[in-house]
């Protein structure tokens, strides 16, 4: 689009969802704590989720390291809707 001589783009995304699961989900019986962040480096058009698996203690704090993943972003929203309904 130009607007007086001057290129100007617009930064709008049309139906397609650009946000991405963030944060930690813990499991009913406290055991593992899932955290699902954004892999910076992956491209816009083409959006990377990383879940760490931790084992927790009797708080449920992380206590040991468990696995990585990486995954796309349609998978990651898949998984963090499941576990939400799953308690």
């Amino acid at each position: 689009m130009a607007l007086r001589g001057v290129n100007a783009w617009s930064k709008f995304s049309y139906g397609r969802r650009i946000d991405t699961p963030n944060g930690c989900l813990l499991n009913p019986e406290g055991s593992r704590l899932i955290f699902f962040e954004r892999c910076k480096k992956s491209p816009q058009n083409s959006i990377k989720i990383f879940t760490h698996i931790f084992y927790t203690n009797h708080l449920g704090e992380p206590a040991g390291f468990k696995s990585t993943r990486k995954i796309r972003v349609e998978e990651a929203w898949e998984e963090w809707d499941d576990l939400q309904e799953l308690g």
